[in-house]
């Protein structure tokens, strides 16, 4: 995607609404995010309470009140790619006050609401950091918030981290870990018509798909949020040609776990979980920890009894998992809604931005 001659212009004077669909008519799918960080880092900059850094697309804005305090707003800057059959960019807003585009959900109308924050309460009751991040939507090695947890890790400090991933302005504790495991089975190559002469690799793998079958996920209770784990087969792969005996074939199998198991236990169940069929190779092909809710800190509570509601837990992964490891409690608490994310008609409501607006106001003022 080609760059533009001269970068967009934010105005954050804009209500929350109106500042999303500025940032969705920006592009930024991911890897193409520099743009939308130009325009964000220079908006930043206009305003003389922050002090700025960037690094490669992510931007970092913070105050320096001295607060006892300080919390985080993070979110990311990336889409996923934007429709073409009908095109989901530039926004457009109907008569019910709902804004159609790609990223609208998930999740320019979270980072409308830092730039808001950022622009709006220059001398907020806690110090605040804003991170605006890249590659979010793609392999975790690209992803902006980790290169700047590694580069940087000083300007991601801080008591406690709010994530505006979509959340349907709910609170939502932690997030739950995600480990990829390939099981491969072997056998040993025939001729359908003498199959008795080979060793079948698909058959091989029935007990691990019978175990997956029976298996009883757990249901873990965490400060006060109930977790549901999950461990399914995501892919089968085998077969050489129509008429052979396959010699070879992999289950992949997604174990969705929640945060009280560490990644090492995570895998140490799976490999139980299995310990008695033919597995022949065990490969962790990608692995993801989860996020402790953190739901009994002082600035957690503070900000449930600001943005009101019960806390819910995070089923699927978010990046709270890598304010986690660096000793970050982190909810994730967005606009957008996480059903709508990725879709071609993906939307968000303006109402409920301009809710959960005001009570990251409140939070932030009180």
């Amino acid at each position: 995607m080609e760059r533009t001659t001269h970068p967009p212009v934010l105005d954050l004077s804009l209500d929350a609404a109106a500042l999303t669909a500025q940032l969705v008519d920006i592009p930024s799918e991911s890897g193409n995010e520099k743009d939308l960080a130009d325009a964000v880092e220079n908006a930043l900059r206009a305003l003389p309470h922050l002090t700025v850094d960037r690094h490669g697309n992510n931007v970092v804005a913070r105050t320096q009140l001295g607060r006892d305090e300080r919390v985080v707003l993070a979110g990311h800057l990336d889409t996923v790619p934007i429709a073409d059959n009908p095109p989901n960019v530039p926004s457009r807003l109907d008569e019910d006050g709902v804004l159609w585009g790609c990223g609208t959900s998930d999740m320019k109308s979270g980072v409308a609401l830092q730039l808001r924050m950022a622009a709006t309460v220059p001398a907020p009751n806690r110090d605040l950091t804003f991170v605006f991040y890249d590659n979010e939507e793609v392999a975790a090695h690209l992803n902006g918030l980790g290169h700047v947890a590694d580069a940087h890790p000083e300007w991601l400090a801080g008591d406690f981290a709010v994530l505006l991933e979509p959340s349907y302005g709910q609170v939502e504790g932690g997030c739950q870990g995600t480990l990829r495991v390939l099981l491969r089975t072997t056998g040993e190559r025939a001729h359908s018509a003498r199959s008795w002469m080979g060793a079948n690799a698909v058959h091989a793998a029935a007990p691990i798909l019978a175990k997956l079958a029976a298996y009883e996920p757990r249901r873990p209770v965490i400060d006060g949020l109930e977790y549901r784990e999950g461990l399914n087969a995501v892919r089968i792969e085998g077969g050489v040609a129509g008429n052979v005996i396959p010699d070879a074939c992999t289950v992949t199998v997604n174990f969705r776990y929640a945060p009280d198991r560490t990644p090492d236990e995570a895998i140490a169940h799976v490999r139980e979980v299995f310990a008695d069929c033919p597995v022949d190779e065990f490969v962790v092909d990608d692995h993801s920890p989860g996020a402790l809710p953190g739901l009994s800190h002082p600035a957690a509570k503070a900000f449930m009894a600001a943005v009101g509601g019960t806390a819910m837990p995070k089923f699927g992964w978010t990046d709270v998992s890598r304010f986690s490891a660096l000793g970050v409690p982190a909810v994730n608490y967005g606009p957008g809604d996480a059903l709508l994310a990725h879709k071609k008609d993906e939307r968000v409501e303006t109402g409920r931005i301009a809710h959960c607006e005001e009570r990251l106001r409140a939070w932030l003022t009180a």
